[in-house]
């Protein structure tokens, strides 16, 4: 922060004890302009001008008269959103890390590499000591299929089209139908935005509208999913396997029917953690240009939901 009066920013939001030392070491060397101040300690709720949080406590940010930005964490704000208390006229700003995007883009490889050359199957295999080789096909006889064109699914896209995949992706808002698009893919990776426009999108017809034999890799929400239908697909052969890291309830209740499915693969969230060096300086970013009157990046539309 070059000009401007010093902001005073509160860290606020759900953290363990080693994540909140780790963000708070990272935004203030980040950010040393700005005054810090933290949820778990008592501070003046009269001088804060921006929170940066991190699916904060219903109500925490409010009673706070002088807030002019919430910058989220996290990618996603659907959390946020559903926050009846956040103030209303207070610009959101969602986390767009271009380290988020390479290890989501990452993932989306593992896991599609995973699913063309048959690897899932090998592990499966090698529990039951079972040697059995498969046709090895190459990459460009691989039809991907992205859902969602925002930063990470053109990252996903990019990524996948290098090692040669045939990559098509699709926005929700875009006129072009989804129907024909599902048909021709052999590999779905969801990376779109919960909305109420999206959310149980993948659903029985949507399983169904896939050739016999896909596969599904859902990165984004897990409200994307109706799980009883998944399971269904995926029972009656029409599915081959999906790929899954995030689920209506996290952590995933011990007793659902996906840790112990034999054609699901569950990870705990981890396709792309946000990493408090770079998402740290994107947040002084957005804190300079608040201080300095010029416009914050990533501001979120709270009627689309993104």
């Amino acid at each position: 922060m070059t000009h401007g009066s010093p902001l005073n920013v509160l860290l606020c939001g759900r953290f363990d004890a080693a994540e909140r030392e780790a963000w708070w070491s990272a935004l203030r060397c980040a950010a040393p302009q700005c005054h810090w101040h933290r949820d778990d300690a008592t501070f003046d709720r009269t001088l804060i001008d921006a929170a940066v949080v991190a699916n904060p406590e219903p109500g925490a940010l409010a009673a706070l008269p002088k807030l002019r930005l919430i910058q989220s964490l996290w990618a996603g704000v659907d959390k946020l959103l559903a926050d009846t208390t956040l103030p209303t006229q207070v610009p959101l700003a969602r986390m767009v890390d271009p380290a988020m995007n390479a290890a989501m883009a990452e993932t989306a490889l593992w896991a599609v590499l995973g699913l063309h050359r048959r690897f899932f199957d090998y592990a499966a295999q090698q529990a039951r000591a079972q040697w059995q080789p498969h046709a090895q096909r190459r990459a460009d006889e691989v039809g991907v299929l992205v859902l969602g064109a925002g930063q990470m699914g053109s990252a996903v896209a990019a990524r996948l089209s290098a090692q040669g995949y045939r990559v098509v992706t699709w926005r929700a808002r875009e006129a072009a139908p989804l129907v024909p698009l599902l048909a021709a893919a052999e590999i779905v990776i969801n990376l779109l935005p919960l909305t109420p426009a999206t959310r149980g999108l993948l659903d029985a017809s949507f399983f169904a509208s896939l050739p016999r034999g896909a596969s599904v890799v859902n990165l984004a929400r897990g409200a994307h999913v109706v799980d009883a239908d998944l399971l269904a697909a995926l029972d009656s052969g029409h599915l081959h396997r999906a790929v899954l890291d995030v689920f209506h309830t996290e952590p995933l209740p011990v007793e659902h029917a996906f840790w112990r499915h034999p054609q699901i693969t569950v990870l705990p969230h981890v396709a792309a953690l946000t990493d408090e060096r770079s998402a740290a300086q994107v947040v002084a970013g957005n804190l300079s240009a608040l201080a300095n009157n010029q416009t914050v990046a990533n501001i979120v539309n709270r009627i689309r939901g993104y």
